[in-house]
């Protein structure tokens, strides 16, 4: 027995270190496995059970869709939007595959071999370029459930806990649904997150429709996307694009001949950036902003909690035509960086802000929230500031003052643009400034004065009222003493002669308007006004015929299409429906038009008749003129006192479109009638639109589309000469009415031999050599 304690005693002497390691290995091992088993329970932090895998919920985008199904704009916390396996073009997940996890269909979620490499290349052998020994799997563990620093045991850690639930994902999920949720979870660069939104951004397609090299481009970014950028950094994208061919060729999905040929293309990026304030639509997305949260809150999900607009992936779609937006935009931005030159050509050697101090002090005062007086605030304002400022040649960053950087912006001017069908009510294209980014005030629901753009209301009541289409109206300057003595001048001081209706509007003239508007009644052109939409505020006066009353720009235009309209009230419509992430519809919108016409259609159709005599031959002839705008096309220009807003008003049988232009603050303004006038400031907005619209094969239809005639007596009257330089008398079948209106008229008949004294218009009369020989109706 002492003989066999030696021999122990002996064998644990000679293999000390032998012992050592076993024992060693076996405390390792234990040790291992507690921290297996406190990683698995969440001691060490939380893994996600199976049932919260199968819930797995990113934060989706809601999408704002045109009514052609094209995206015009997202709300998000995360610019991310979900495409489906089969959205996904085989190239992407080729591409992802041979770059990223080449043993994907081979593995549960852990690629043992992948991780020996690693660990043999990369920290035995210290070879930086062994690769990564994540799985796909492992990356949306990392990707969905970020990582918690534990000090040292910080990768230990958080690798064993990806590595348990990538092997979980791999249980619930196919390999198809695991490649899509790996698509649409990964951060592409410039904040964007998933395939889709980055296939949109940076090739202008869907991820179903990219080629080879656009893919490799995509899935080559991801190593590190900001890096790889390729509207920054085209020469690295194109290095990396070519790895990412090569590794398809090593990896058998594609040939070394294509991968050439792939290799040898250009980056080819057609850069569309859509967020919620760029794209084709801002101004009309913050439009809808509030209502769509509003129905948020009334409606509830699945789960009984209510909709979440920024991150439950709504799928909205709108009236809004993709491409009639995009021409409009497109109109808005062409003409506008025109016209700033113009208005800064125009300045170059005078001061506005000296000329005119008030405009700084009040705008600096409008800021002022600290009660300072202006001089103590106006010294605050000469301090320079690192700033970026907007400017048609690209946004610029400087180091400015505030006060230049005010009178930078005082002297912009902006722009609104609005385009409604008629007969449905639906809207097609709303632009409400120059660039979402700089300006959020929308002045499309600003309220501005109309200018001329509200004579075709006043027209329209007299003929409401009984006076004949075929009246002529004296164009004189008068003064009205009982309107203190109030004397309206035309814009160019052309006076003399009679003018019918059509040819007062055609030609603008104020002085025939206010006439008619006095004829008409002042407040039966307010009410017809109202009944049409208009809910801003009329004045109770002769200058309502020259648009002193402010208006926003869609309320005159909804207005103008219930002209259009036969008279039946227009309210635009906007929304169509709202569908969930899966495309399921959740409420469809329906809407009432009104089928009861508030005036008469006939007469609707004689003040369209006369203002397609003001493209034809009046003031907004530069339609036919110099945009060449063929078919039917009736208007009217606006313009205000001293030049500060500029309109015009265009109108076919099938869209009926408005545009306004001037600065913020009305004291900036172009100083002469020349380049303030609405046929110059607005008009070519709307003859741009319509370009660009008739040149499209989908919308090419609309230039034969005709207005409705008046019935053919009305048409006639409507047709005799619209100005005479003089009229013959014939007192007994005299249109005493359209001289001096239905009561005088009446009372001069009556007295077949009375004199100019004995009238109160005897001056009109001295004029009157003659007049037509027609039947006072």
């Amino acid at each position: 027995m002492s003989r066999k304690k030696g021999n122990s005693k002996k064998s644990k002497k000679k293999y000390p270190i032998l012992s050592f390691i076993f024992k060693a290995g076996i405390v390792v091992f234990l040790l291992g496995c507690l921290f297996f088993v406190l990683v698995f329970l969440g001691v060490l932090g939380p893994v996600p059970s199976k049932s919260q895998l199968h819930q797995i919920n990113n934060p989706l985008a809601s999408e704002v869709y045109s009514i052609d199904g094209k995206i015009l704009g997202r709300y998000y916390v995360e610019n991310r939007s979900y495409a489906t396996f089969d959205e996904i073009s085989p190239n992407v997940i080729n591409a992802l595959i041979a770059t990223e996890d080449s043993r994907f269909y081979e593995h549960r979620g852990i690629d043992e071999i992948a991780l020996a490499r690693v660990l043999v290349k990369s920290i035995l052998m210290r070879n930086d370029a062994a690769g990564g020994g994540s799985t796909i799997s492992q990356q949306i563990a990392k990707n969905l459930f970020p990582r918690v620093d534990y000090g040292p045991l910080s990768m230990p850690v958080n690798k064993l806990r990806e590595a348990i639930i990538a092997y979980r994902l791999e249980r619930i999920y196919s390999k198809q649904e695991i490649l899509a949720l790996y698509l649409n979870t990964v951060p592409f660069a410039e904040n964007v997150y998933g395939i889709e939104v980055a296939a949109e951004r940076f090739f202008s397609k869907s991820p179903k429709s990219l080629d080879v090299h656009e893919a490799a481009v995509l899935v080559g970014m991801l190593k590190a996307n900001n890096y790889y950028n390729p509207r920054t950094h085209p020469d690295r994208a194109t290095g990396r694009r070519n790895v990412v061919i090569d590794l398809m060729v090593k990896n058998d999905y594609l040939n070394a001949a294509d991968a050439e040929k792939y290799k040898e293309k250009p980056l080819g990026i057609h850069y569309r950036l859509i967020s919620y304030n760029q794209g084709p639509a801002p101004y009309f997305l913050e439009k809808l902003r509030p209502e769509l949260l509003e129905w948020c809150e009334d409606n509830t999900n699945e789960n009984g909690e209510p909709y979440n607009l920024y991150t439950d992936g709504l799928k909205i779609t709108t009236t809004i035509d993709y491409n009639l937006q995009r021409y409009a935009q497109q109109s808005v931005k062409e003409y506008m960086k025109n016209l700033q030159q113009v208005f800064d050509n125009h300045w170059k050697s005078r001061d506005i802000f000296k000329e005119n101090p008030e405009i700084l002090r009040s705008a600096i005062q409008n800021q002022n929230t600290s009660g300072a007086s202006y001089s103590e605030e106006l010294k605050k304002y000469s301090e320079k500031t690192h700033a970026t400022l907007f400017s048609w040649d690209g946004v610029e960053s400087m180091e400015v003052s505030r006060l230049d950087s005010l009178k930078h912006y005082l002297k912009l001017l902006n722009a609104g643009f609005i385009a409604i069908d008629p007969h449905s009510a639906q809207l097609k294209a709303w632009v409400g400034g120059i660039d979402y980014r700089f300006f959020q005030y929308d002045h499309v629901t600003a309220p501005r004065q109309t200018g001329s753009t509200f004579k075709p209301f006043v027209y329209l009541t007299a003929l409401e009222e009984d006076i004949p289409a075929d009246a002529y109206f004296v164009n004189q300057h008068k003064v009205y003493t009982e309107y203190n003595d109030w004397a309206p001048r035309n814009s160019h001081d052309d006076y003399g002669g009679f003018y019918s209706m059509k040819g007062a509007l055609a030609k603008s003239l104020n002085t025939v308007s206010v006439e008619v508007l006095l004829e008409a009644g002042i407040d039966e052109t307010i009410e017809i006004a109202e009944k049409l939409g208009i809910s801003a505020e009329l004045p109770d006066y002769p200058s309502l015929a020259l648009g002193v009353a402010s208006v926003s720009l869609k309320e005159m235009v909804e207005a103008f299409a219930g002209i259009v309209n036969d008279g039946r009230p227009v309210k635009s419509n906007y929304l169509l429906q709202i569908a969930d992430k899966n495309g399921k519809i959740l409420e469809t919108f329906n809407y009432e038009l009104s089928d009861d016409p508030v005036v008469s259609p006939e007469n609707c159709r004689a003040v369209i008749n006369m203002m397609e005599a003001v493209v034809d031959e009046g003031t907004g002839r530069g339609i036919r003129t110099v945009y060449k705008i063929p078919g039917e096309f009736a208007g009217k220009t606006g313009t205000t006192q001293n030049n500060s807003d500029g309109w015009f008003i265009g109108l076919t049988p099938e869209l009926v479109t408005g545009c306004w232009v001037g600065a913020d603050d009305p004291r900036v303004h172009f100083r002469t009638t020349t380049y303030g006038q609405g046929a110059y400031m607005a008009m070519p907005i709307v003859g741009k639109f319509f370009y660009k619209t008739y040149r499209d094969k989908k919308f090419e239809h609309l230039k034969y589309s005709t207005f409705r005639d008046p019935e053919p007596e009305l048409l006639a009257m409507l047709n005799e000469p619209s100005f005479k330089e003089m009229l013959e008398i014939d007192k007994h079948e005299f249109n005493f009415a359209s001289i001096f209106g239905k009561k005088k008229s009446e009372d001069l008949k009556n007295r077949p031999n009375a004199k100019p004294a004995d009238d109160d218009k005897g001056q009109i009369w001295k004029k009157i050599k003659g007049i037509f020989k027609k039947k006072d109706k």
